[in-house]
């Protein structure tokens, strides 16, 4: 595998594929987490094995204490179910890598100050702390015998996993409660880079902050944009993400019943709680194929409290998740696609880096995207279109090259494998 490091090469990582052992990983991406073991030998993943926790609500908006306390609760609690098949060392701390999926500045291999939260997340005390050190001190609080070796972005850690089995991996995409993008660029085409131009680094994008006007918002978004925490930022995710589509949904269903009384004269008051129909129930609906919907009239009911909801209603709300899931699909696929423009693997002539390219599609490379996120697993519509748009865009000569490749727990087991990268036991 090649050289991994950031920007500001505060963080390089260099995973030889010989490193061996069980090493931990923590995936802090949104309203869960995941704890993950994984052992290594002669440059295979052997074993591995994960637990994944909810997040209190008043955890998301309390201290920095609070949370990070109760994820070593539960990181202790995992640590201890550990078992056969697993090789730890043993008189020292085991290494764990920690996946950490919101902005920030990365200091070195394992620490990096928290930028703002993203996702529903509001804790005040955390923004500009290091939360490498976060960590440490509630694991070391708690007792447990171990060591954060690297602190890594989601996308940066789905990317080393999946590229440690298939080098065409070029780009990895996060399409779940939020949503990123990092890419392998060479380094003679980043400007901002001071280091020898030679090599190629991981660019983190941090798309779900991008906005455009040219972006399809409609006044459902401005809504839901002015009534979240983080109200002006993170517009492209607020799109494209499993945490909003639900809202957008519930949103455009509220203005039918107070404008054309879908539901009768009396507007369901459930439809004024803000993220009461979360993604999985659009996800539900909008791929019900019984010929009554009745799984759409099922979430109506169990989710929304409205009974008897008629079929053409039913017909109705369908379209709705069709254009929200759509257009969050189509976006994705339009930023996959600018990232293949970027480093020459869409097909097109032109000049890329200061290097001229080569229209023969016939000289088009394998191509990877790695995507981990449960919108993208779990969704199959979603999925789908994203691919279609892929096509659309490309033609389908080009995208013929270009894979999709789901990348389950891509994020965690990237974050064991770099922690194996820079373990302090590598040479025994």
């Amino acid at each position: 595998m090649g050289l991994f490091f950031s920007i500001d090469d505060k963080a390089q990582h260099n995973i030889a594929r010989d490193e061996k052992g069980t090493y931990y990983a923590l995936d802090l991406g949104g309203t869960n987490f995941r704890v993950l073991r994984v052992h290594l030998e002669g440059g295979r993943i052997m074993n591995h094995n994960f637990a994944e926790v909810s997040i209190p609500s008043h955890l998301m908006s309390g201290t920095t204490k609070e949370l990070f306390d109760f994820i070593a609760s539960e990181l202790d609690v995992f640590v201890q179910s550990e078992g056969d098949g697993f090789q730890t060392p043993s008189k020292g701390e085991r290494e764990l890598g920690f996946t950490f999926s919101f902005p920030m500045k990365q200091l070195s291999i394992s620490s990096g100050i928290l930028i703002k939260w993203t996702k529903g997340f509001h804790i005040e005390d955390t923004i500009g702390k290091d939360i490498g050190l976060c960590l440490q001190q509630a694991i070391s609080e708690k007792g447990l015998n171990m060591r954060v070796v690297a602190l890594v972005n989601d996308t940066v850690g789905t990317l080393a996993g999946a590229r440690y089995y298939d080098e065409d991996v070029m780009a990895a995409v996060i399409l779940g409660t939020g949503t990123n993008a990092c890419y392998v660029e060479r380094a003679d085409a980043i400007t901002k880079c001071q280091l020898a131009k030679s090599g190629s680094m991981v660019i983190n994008m941090e798309w779900g902050n991008f906005w455009s006007g040219h972006l399809p918002r409609t006044r459902y978004d401005d809504y839901l944009d002015a009534d979240s925490l983080n109200a002006g930022d993170q517009g492209f995710e607020k799109l494209v993400s499993g945490m909003y589509l639900g809202d957008i949904v519930r949103r455009v269903i509220l203005r039918m019943a107070e404008e054309s009384n879908i539901f009768g004269d009396v507007t369901p008051s459930s439809l004024f709680d803000p993220f009461i129909l979360r993604t999985p129930f659009l996800s539900a609906m909008h791929q019900d194929e019984s010929a009554d919907l009745r799984e759409v009239g099922r979430v109506m009911k169990d989710v929304l409290g409205i009974s008897n909801v008629p079929f053409k209603v039913r017909r109705l709300i369908v379209e709705v998740c069709d254009l929200v899931t759509k257009r969050a699909a189509r976006l994705a696929a339009g930023g996959i696609v600018g990232i293949l423009k970027k480093i020459g693997r869409d097909g097109a002539p032109g000049v890329v880096g200061g290097r001229v390219k080569s229209d023969a599609t016939n000289k088009m490379k394998r191509t990877v995207i790695a995507i981990d996120g449960g919108l993208y697993e779990h969704y199959p519509k979603f999925g789908n279109y994203l691919q279609l748009a892929i096509v659309e865009l490309l033609g389908e000569e080009i995208a013929q090259h270009i894979v999709i490749k789901l990348s389950n727990d891509g994020s965690g087991i990237g974050a064991s494998l770099i922690a194996a990268s820079h373990s302090i036991y590598a040479d025994n």
